[in-house]
């Protein structure tokens, strides 16, 4: 009989054929891999009826929502007539909701007190942003600075696998702006999409995000803790359209704040400055602060394309509007949210903060919790929902 993680590796696997990009990472036994690409290429109608005989076996529980995700995926590769918003939430379980546009008009009013002066607003923080706007050259190299700086914050916090390392580098004409591809034996690959315009408290975001205490030790630490010390078969594999990408996004969302404090403030200043950066810290902060609640932007797009039939060009209008971006970030958002692997994945990060952010609720020791251990967005939302 298979093991079911094993189970639900293969049918991971065996979707991966059929999706590109939809295993973002796999690093178990090698000879599931080479079984499975020795095969002939599964019909969708069986990978279905995997998925559904796989779910009938599993208790209720982390492993379940995972093949859940998975089995709906399948659904739609069979052409199965699904709604967007039932696909997301079976696919990462949490229902998109509209919360109608006062939020992002209260953003633009604190917005509107952060960078005074005449003309749109839209004008006066793209005008802001290409004055911070580091040049692409520096970017890997400033990113690079701010991993040293987390990663030593982060082993006050947890402590890492020995052995764990990384790399960074640039990359082009991608429909992301970062990505973690974690490679195993606690190694990572990541990248920075050089195309998108990026200041240096975003370059501070992404090597949280992405690195510490994001993707990267996140990945390190369930490789070396579920994989290697329980024998978690089904943590060796990550997989895109399931809950545990939720519960990543909220990982990287949350967490480089939950590092933040003076000691680590002065010396990301102080990289920037060697770089010949001159870099207001506070003000970066504050904006972040308040555009945090245009993070929802994108998702309104995607349900304007994918629920109400609503041209691309409207959603990027929307989003450009909206989220106070270019006309080419205002695309470059757009072809995420319309690429097959990724068009459901928007989702994650507003809610992967929100209900992250809501369940550590402050407390170092839940945080480590979501590092190191398989926590359903089932248990994230009971949080949310009881204000904890």
């Amino acid at each position: 009989m298979v093991d079911r993680g094993e189970a639900y590796v293969l049918l991971g696997l065996r979707l991966g054929r059929h999706a590109e990009g939809l295993v973002d990472a796999y690093y178990g036994p090698p000879e599931l891999k080479a079984q499975v690409d020795a095969e002939p290429l599964a019909e969708h109608a069986d990978l279905v009826a995997q998925g559904d005989s796989l779910i009938a076996e599993l208790h209720d529980g982390w492993l379940r929502d995972q093949a859940l995700g998975l089995r709906t995926c399948a659904g739609k590769l069979a052409g199965e007539e699904i709604s967007y918003s039932d696909e997301v939430e079976r696919c990462y379980g949490v229902r998109p909701e509209r919360r109608g546009t006062e939020s992002y008009a209260a953003a633009h009013e604190r917005l509107n007190e952060l960078l005074p002066g005449s003309g749109p607003l839209n004008e006066r923080y793209q005008a802001w942003r290409r004055e911070v706007t580091v040049p692409a050259e520096l970017v890997v190299p400033l990113v690079q600075d701010a991993v040293a700086a987390l990663r030593d914050a982060t082993a006050r916090l947890v402590e890492l696998p020995e052995g764990e390392q990384l790399v960074v580098e640039g990359v082009h004409d991608e429909p992301w702006w970062a990505f973690n591809y974690y490679l195993g034996d606690l190694r990572s690959r990541v990248v920075i999409n050089l195309d998108v315009p990026t200041t240096y408290r975003e370059c501070v975001h992404l090597a949280g995000h992405e690195v510490y205490p994001g993707h990267h030790t996140e990945h390190a630490l369930k490789e070396q803790l579920l994989v290697r010390g329980q024998g978690k078969i089904e943590e060796a594999i990550q997989l895109v359209p399931t809950p545990s990408a939720l519960v990543d996004e909220g990982i990287g969302e949350t967490g480089p704040d939950l590092l933040m404090d003076d000691e680590l403030r002065a010396r990301l200043v102080a990289a920037a400055r060697r770089h010949g950066l001159d870099y207001n810290a506070d003000l970066a902060e504050a904006i972040a602060e308040a555009r945090r609640a245009l993070r929802r932007v994108t998702l309104d797009g995607a349900l304007m394309i994918h629920e109400d039939g609503a041209s691309t060009e409207d959603a990027e209008a929307y989003i450009r509007r909206w989220a106070l971006v270019s006309p080419e970030e205002a695309a470059h958002s757009v072809r995420f949210v319309v690429d097959p692997t990724w068009r459901t994945y928007a989702i994650n990060y507003s809610a992967g903060r929100e209900l992250c952010d809501a369940w550590v609720g402050g407390e170092p020791d839940r945080f480590v919790r979501l590092l190191t251990e398989q926590v359903r967005v089932g248990e994230l939302l009971d949080a949310h929902s009881d204000g904890h």
